[in-house]
């Protein structure tokens, strides 16, 4: 493997990394609605685990409720049992066919207890990128000694791959603070 190739692969894992972050901040919720907000939760539809928007139409009623609308009249309770099991905090409503899910406002404890926890995925994704830092340095130690290298092409990589880390580590920074502002607005 080449120094180019390495530091393509590098950047292809952080960025999967901070796509994954943006993925677990859109599950914290803000206060408003949004359709992706039921999107990680499991019902059990005929023995297999399957996500909501598999076995339901989920939509926007207003700004702070959610509707889903089972395609099976069966699964309206079990999909209200999944809801209401979610470590959302969310009680949805059975209409008839349809399950309105309101999305209570959030108090201000509760807005820095989400605060706190979008730091924590914000410093695990950190922590990822920086792994993949020291393994992508370590390939180029092995390239060295492996003779693909020389030392001054190496010191160049590893100085890019820092300006890499480097880079991501403030989209992290941007897209903490971003979550943070919407999470603290009331």
């Amino acid at each position: 493997m080449s120094a180019q190739e390495v530091r393509q692969s590098t950047d292809q894992k952080m960025s999967k990394s901070i796509e994954s972050l943006r993925v677990t901040l859109s599950r914290i919720r803000t206060g408003r609605a949004h359709a992706g907000l039921l999107d990680h939760i499991q019902v059990d539809y005929y023995g297999s685990p399957v996500p909501i928007s598999q076995v339901a139409n989920v939509t926007l009623m207003d700004a702070r409720t959610i509707g889903v609308s089972p395609w099976e009249k069966k699964m309206a309770s079990v999909i209200e049992k999944a809801i209401r099991e979610s470590d959302l905090g969310l009680n949805p409503v059975s209409m008839g066919d349809l399950l309105r899910v309101p999305l209570p406002p959030l108090s201000e404890e509760r807005r820095r207890e989400l605060a706190k926890v979008v730091k924590t995925e914000g410093e695990h994704t950190k922590v990822a990128v920086r792994n993949l830092r020291r393994d992508a340095n370590e390939q180029f130690k092995k390239l060295l000694k492996d003779k693909e290298l020389s030392e001054d092409e190496e010191r160049r990589a590893q100085d890019d791959i820092q300006k890499l880390t480097d880079r991501n580590v403030a989209e992290i920074d941007r897209i903490l603070a971003e979550k943070e502002k919407e999470l603290l607005t009331v």
